[in-house]
């Protein structure tokens, strides 16, 4: 079965994550995409929000993981707001990237980002 995609990109928020001391004490700017797999087809029929991802609590839930406790690698970061997005039974999969954009590179560089995509653990009785 073909599942839909409800995509919000280029969320910014700021954290104090990293390897490196300045960036644990001073925080820098993350960008994160969240690209969500689920049936959208209740919602369509229903037009009421209950019968879907709310994006915008989703955005506020993904900003507060970022912000909290300060993590050395990114992909751990993906790895929490990846569980985040998992935690609505409705979404089968999500594909989240984090963006560094200020990464502390010794060059001239566009962006630093990681992307993963977990999915929704299947459990037998």
């Amino acid at each position: 079965m073909t599942v839909d995609e409800l995509a919000v990109l280029g969320v910014e928020c700021w954290g104090h994550h990293g390897v490196f001391d300045f960036e644990r004490r001073e925080g820098q700017t993350f960008v994160i995409d969240l690209v969500l797999g689920m049936d959208t087809r209740p919602a369509a029929a229903s037009d009421d929000l209950h019968d879907t991802v709310d994006y915008g609590s989703l955005v506020a839930s993904v900003k507060a993981a970022v912000e909290k406790d300060p993590v050395d690698l990114i992909e751990t970061l993906a790895q929490r707001i990846a569980d985040v997005c998992l935690l609505d039974a409705r979404v089968q999969w999500a594909r989240v990237t984090v963006h560094k954009p200020d990464a502390p590179i010794d060059a001239t560089f566009a962006d630093v980002a990681l992307t993963i995509t977990r999915e929704r653990e299947v459990t037998r009785d």
